[in-house]
C-alpha cells in the first residue's frame, strides 16, 4: 500500500460500497458514494488514476495537440503571403512533458483527492470475487453492495502470428523516445486514425489498414471525407482488407494482406494495434459470483447498471458499452445512488456525444441515418459542406461537412455528426437539441454567433426547407 492509500482509522472494516477500479468511473462512484454519507472502500490495482489520466486521453491529445502546432505551421500558406515550418526538434523532450502532465494531473485529480472525502477508504490489491464476497489480497473486504468498475485493456486482432511479434498498443506507441521511421497502424478506429494522423505530422511514414471503413460508427460521408484527408497529409490509408499472417523482419515487421483475391505484403519498422478494447474481467471470478459476462467478455448490466448478482453493479468500460470517460463517470455515479438509494436512476446515453480528435475533428450525437431508419423513422437528411461556413471560409480552411438527420414527419432532430477543424467544440450545441426535442426548423431559427464552427449548424438544419447558398451572411 502506497503511502496515498492508507485507509482512514475512522472507518469500520465493513463498508456500505466496495468500488473496485480506481480510474474515472471508481472515482466517480466512491466520491458520489461519499458525499451521500456512505463507507466506501475504493480497490485499485495498479496504477491509479486509471486508462484516462495515465495511457489515454491526456497523454494522447497532448501529443495530438502538439502535432497540430507542427502542421499548423506547416500550413500557413493557405493565407497568401504567408510561409511557415516547423520540425521535431527533440522527440525525446516532447514525450518527457507529456508524461509530466500525466503525472501532474494524476497526482492533482486522484491522489491529492483521496484526503477530501474521510468516508473513503483506498485499498490497493489484486481483487478476487469468492462467491460469498470479495477478497483483497486473498483477505476478505465486508461491503454491503459493490460496484466494479475495472475497465478495459488494448485487444489484440485475430492475425495469425500476431504473438510472436514485437507490437505497439495505444500505451507503448506514446511511451516511444525515438520517433519511428515508419509504422503500421492496424484498425481505423478513432484510435488509429487519431494516432496515425499524430505520427504522420511528426515525420513518420504511416500506413494505416483496417478490415472496414474509417470510424465505422461515424456516417459514410464523414468517412469517406476524413479518409481523403488523411490521404492529403501523406497516410497511406488501406480499407477492406482481410488481414493473413504478420511477421517479423531483420528491421521491423511485414503484414501480408489480401484484396479482392490478391495478397500483398506491407513493411514497416513498427506495427502498432488499435483494434479496440477488452473489459477487464479476466481472473476476478465473477462468473463463480453469479455474475454474467456478455459474448465480447464485459459484464452484462440493464439500464440501472445491476449486474446479474444482487447488490452487485458495474460501470464503465468493463461493460464494454460506451467506452467513453464521461460515460464511464456518468455511469459509475448512476451505480452507484441507485445502489444506495434504492435503483430508481435508468442510464440514458439517447443523446450522448463522441468526438475523434482527428483533425478536422469529427463529432456526433444521436442517431445516425441507418441506425435511425432502422428504428423505424422516416428521415430526412441535411448535408452542409464546410465551404458554406463563413467561419471555414475566414480561416481558409473548408475541410469538412455537417450531417443532420431528422423525423420526416414531425421535424424532430434525430441525431447529426460533424467533421470539421473545431467540430468537437461545436457537438454540445446539438446534443442540448437532442436532449429537448427540438426540430430542425427550431434549430434553424435560433440565433448563433456569426464566425464561428457551431453556425454551420444553423446553416444545416436551414438547409432541410432552404439553399443556404443564397442567404447573405447572418441571414435567416
Amino acid at each position: 500500500m502506497s503511502d496515498c492509500c492508507i485507509p482512514r482509522e475512522n472507518l469500520a472494516s465493513g463498508y456500505d460500497l466496495a468500488v473496485v477500479g480506481a480510474g474515472s468511473a471508481g472515482f466517480s462512484a466512491a466520491i458520489t458514494a461519499a458525499e451521500q454519507g456512505a463507507r466506501v472502500a475504493l480497490i485499485g490495482h495498479g496504477t491509479i488514476g486509471g486508462t484516462c489520466v495515465n495511457v489515454g486521453c491526456v497523454p494522447s491529445k497532448t501529443m495530438i495537440r502538439a502535432a497540430e502546432a507542427l502542421h499548423g505551421a506547416n500550413a500557413a500558406r493557405r493565407f497568401p503571403g504567408l510561409v511557415g515550418e516547423a520540425h521535431v526538434a527533440d522527440w525525446k523532450q516532447l514525450v518527457a512533458a507529456k508524461d509530466d502532465l500525466v503525472g501532474t494531473l494524476r497526482q492533482r485529480k486522484y491522489i491529492d483527492l483521496l484526503p477530501e472525502y474521510s468516508g473513503v477508504a483506498y485499498l490497493e490489491g489484486s481483487v478476487r470475487f469468492n462467491g460469498g464476497g470479495l477478497l483483497v489480497n486473498g483477505g476478505a473486504v465486508g461491503a454491503d453492495k459493490i460496484v466494479i468498475a475495472t475497465g478495459s485493456s488494448p485487444a489484440l486482432p485475430d492475425i495469425p502470428g500476431i504473438g510472436d511479434v514485437p507490437y505497439l498498443t495505444s500505451t507503448t506507441a506514446l511511451e516511444l523516445t525515438d520517433l519511428p521511421r515508419s509504422l503500421l497502424v492496424i484498425g481505423g478506429g478513432y484510435i488509429g486514425c487519431e494516432l496515425a494522423q499524430m505520427f504522420a505530422r511528426a515525420g513518420t511514414e504511416v500506413t494505416l489498414v483496417t478490415r472496414s471503413r474509417l470510424v465505422p460508427g461515424a456516417e459514410p460521408e464523414i468517412s469517406g471525407a476524413l479518409t481523403g484527408f488523411l490521404r492529403d497529409e501523406g497516410v497511406v490509408v488501406r480499407t477492406g482488407l482481410t488481414y493473413r499472417r504478420i511477421a517479423g523482419t531483420d528491421d521491423g515487421v511485414v503484414l501480408t494482406v489480401e484484396t479482392k483475391g490478391e495478397k500483398e505484403t506491407i513493411r514497416a519498422q513498427h506495427v502498432l494495434l488499435t483494434t479496440g478494447r477488452t473489459p477487464n474481467t479476466r481472473d476476478l471470478g465473477l462468473t463463480g459470483a453469479g455474475i454474467e459476462l456478455t459474448p465480447e467478455g464485459g459484464v452484462s448490466v440493464d439500464d440501472r447498471m445491476r449486474t446479474t448478482r444482487a447488490g452487485a453493479y458495474a460501470a464503465g468500460d468493463v461493460t464494454g458499452r460506451d467506452q467513453f470517460v464521461y460515460m464511464a463517470a456518468y455511469g459509475a455515479k448512476l451505480a452507484a445512488l441507485n445502489a444506495l438509494n434504492g435503483d430508481s436512476l435508468v442510464y440514458d446515453n439517447s443523446a450522448m456525444p463522441w468526438v475523434v480528435f482527428t483533425d478536422p475533428q469529427i463529432a456526433g450525437a444521436g442517431l445516425t441515418e441507418a441506425a435511425a431508419r432502422e428504428a423505424g423513422y422516416e428521415t430526412k437528411i441535411s448535408i452542409v459542406p464546410l465551404d458554406q461556413v463563413p467561419r471555414a471560409l475566414a480561416a481558409r480552411d473548408t475541410r469538412g461537412l455537417i450531417k443532420l438527420v431528422a423525423d420526416a414527419k414531425t421535424d424532430r432532430l434525430l441525431g447529426g455528426q460533424i467533421l470539421a477543424p473545431e467540430g468537437a467544440d461545436s457537438i454540445q450545441t446539438l446534443v442540448l437539441a437532442l436532449k429537448h426535442e427540438m426540430t430542425a426548423t427550431a434549430l434553424g431559427a435560433t440565433i448563433f454567433p456569426y464566425l464561428t464552427t457551431v453556425e454551420g449548424l444553423k446553416l444545416a438544419a436551414q438547409s432541410f426547407g432552404k439553399d443556404v447558398t443564397k442567404l447573405s451572411c447572418c441571414a435567416g
